[in-house]
């Protein structure tokens, strides 16, 4: 006689067995129910912390199948051994998402005006980019910007953001800027002549940025008056770079640039099952 199992559920209706994956520092998961995404901070009896973008902690039982990972679920343990419960952090100071693979790009878009501010925003904040699949396009001029944001064709799902040197009132600049008049394109500027301005001088060793007399290149004037070489003012910047984190800017780019971002949808057509999910960092 054949010996049949006790169990008759259909094979289809099992649950299927999930990996238990280590809460350790650093992980990041979202709790489903909740849609809340972070990275671990803490572990202990049957529960685990998490830190989101923003810095707000939730505390969540660790039931199995309880978690996504990557998109897929997984159930948390205890990790082996103890360790420090501090997560890494990108420059900008947002939680680091070890491995994580960049999104797929969305329709809307950030245009930057100038060179050295496009390498800033990449050192600081690409990381975070990335991950939210936000495409910033360096912008060599504004003054073709009523055109090219025409071009663009921003619409309610391809908004289109748009960050400006020296945008103060009455400048050639501001005067670009009212042009455009897409109610999905922001345009928004700081008021630094060049954006080197932007990094607090005490981060740089120096009481403050020189005054430039008009007439004379402002960042070729600045290098004569504090002795740096002045006849590589590239080699200087990526000196200064080097040295900068969003705490060593000012908090009137830190602001601008935040509200840009907020500016671009965070809806995503068609997302890849390798995209983590969660709330955006700004």
């Amino acid at each position: 006689m054949r010996q049949y199992s006790a169990d008759l559920t259909p094979p289809w209706k099992k649950s299927q067995p999930v990996p238990e994956v280590p809460a350790d520092p650093g992980l990041v998961v979202e709790e489903p129910g909740t849609g809340f995404c972070g990275a671990v901070v803490g572990c202990e009896a049957g529960t685990v912390t998490l830190e989101d973008r923003f810095g707000k902690h939730r505390v969540f039982p660790m039931e199995p199948r309880g978690f996504l990972l990557e998109g897929r679920v997984v159930t948390l343990v205890r990790p082996s051994s103890p360790a420090p419960m501090r997560p890494s952090r990108t420059a900008s100071g947002s939680v680091a998402v070890p491995g994580a693979r960049a999104r797929v790009a969305r329709a809307g878009r950030i245009y930057v005006e100038g060179r050295h501010d496009a390498e800033l925003v990449e050192k600081v904040w690409g990381d975070d980019l990335r991950i939210e699949g936000v495409v910033v396009e360096y912008l060599e001029g504004v003054d073709d910007l009523p055109a090219i944001v025409a071009e663009f064709a921003p619409g309610p799902d391809a908004r289109l953001g748009v960050l400006v040197d020296h945008l103060v009132p009455g400048s050639k600049e501001w005067r670009i800027a009212q042009a455009v008049t897409s109610e999905h394109a922001l345009v928004v500027g700081h008021p630094y002549i060049d954006i080197w301005e932007a990094v607090k001088p005490s981060s740089l060793g120096i009481e403050g940025w020189p005054r430039v007399p008009r007439g004379q290149d402002w960042k070729t004037g600045v290098c004569r008056a504090l002795g740096w070489p002045s006849d590589n003012t590239g080699a200087v910047w990526q000196a200064i770079l080097a040295r900068v984190g969003s705490s060593d800017l000012e908090a009137s780019l830190l602001g601008r640039w935040r509200k840009l971002i907020r500016s671009v949808p965070r809806v995503q057509a068609d997302p890849s099952p390798s995209d983590l999910s969660g709330s955006s960092p700004w």
